[in-house]
C-alpha cells in the first residue's frame, strides 16, 4: 500500500506514526463515546439546578462530536483506521465512560462526572500537542484547537462547581467549535 505524503512527512520528522495514530484513534473514540454519555447526563439533567447545568453540557456534548469529527480524516489521511465494531471503538476510550452517577439528581456527582471527562480530555490533547509541535503541523494546529476548547469546558465546569471564576463565556446559541470549526467546513457545505 502507498504511503501518503502526510505520513511520509510526519515520519521523517521524528514521530513514532503509529504511536501518534494510536492516541488519536482512543482520542477520537474519548469524543465520540463522550458526547453518547453527555447526551445520556443531559437527559437527567432535571429540577432548578440540573436545568442550569444543561446549556453547559449541551454546549460541550456538541463539541465533543465535533471533535470526533475533525479527527477522523487526520486518522485516515496518516494511514490509520476506525475500529470496525462500535463496542471495541468505545472500549479503547483515552477516558473511561462520563456515565451518570448511581444519584442522577445528585448535581455535585454529576459534576464530578462531567469535571474528569474534561479533564482527561485536556491531558490527552496536551500529550498529543507536546508530540507533534514543530514535527506534525496539521495535527498539532488540530489538537491544539481541540484543547483550547476542552480546556474551556473544564472551566465552565470548575467554575458551576464555585471553584474558581473561569473567565470563559458559553458560546452563543448555535456558535459551537470556534477553534475547531476551521476543520469542519468542508462538511458544512
Amino acid at each position: 500500500m502507498a504511503v501518503s505524503v502526510a505520513r511520509e512527512m510526519v515520519e521523517k520528522a521524528g514521530i513514532n506514526v503509529e504511536e501518534l495514530l494510536d492516541l488519536l484513534v482512543r482520542n477520537a473514540a474519548a469524543e465520540l463515546t463522550t458526547y453518547y454519555y453527555y447526551t445520556i447526563l443531559r437527559v437527567n439533567l432535571i429540577g432548578t439546578e440540573g436545568e442550569s447545568l444543561k446549556e453547559i453540557v449541551e454546549d460541550a456534548r456538541i463539541e465533543d462530536r465535533n471533535h470526533f469529527e475533525a479527527l477522523v480524516p487526520r486518522i485516515y489521511e496518516l494511514g490509520g483506521k476506525l475500529p470496525e465494531l462500535m463496542t471495541d471503538f468505545h472500549n479503547i476510550s483515552a477516558c473511561p465512560p462520563a456515565k451518570l452517577p448511581n444519584d442522577p439528581r445528585d448535581i455535585r456527582a454529576m459534576l464530578d462526572v462531567l469535571l474528569k471527562a474534561e479533564q482527561c480530555a485536556v491531558r490527552g490533547y496536551t500529550t498529543i500537542c507536546n508530540m507533534t509541535y514543530g514535527k506534525d503541523h496539521r495535527t498539532y494546529d488540530l489538537a491544539l484547537a481541540i484543547l483550547h476548547e476542552e480546556t474551556e469546558h473544564e472551566a465552565w465546569f470548575q467554575e458551576y462547581l464555585g471553584n474558581y471564576p473561569s473567565g470563559h463565556f458559553l458560546r452563543p446559541s448555535g456558535e459551537n467549535s470556534p477553534y475547531v470549526s476551521k476543520f469542519l467546513k468542508p462538511l458544512a457545505r
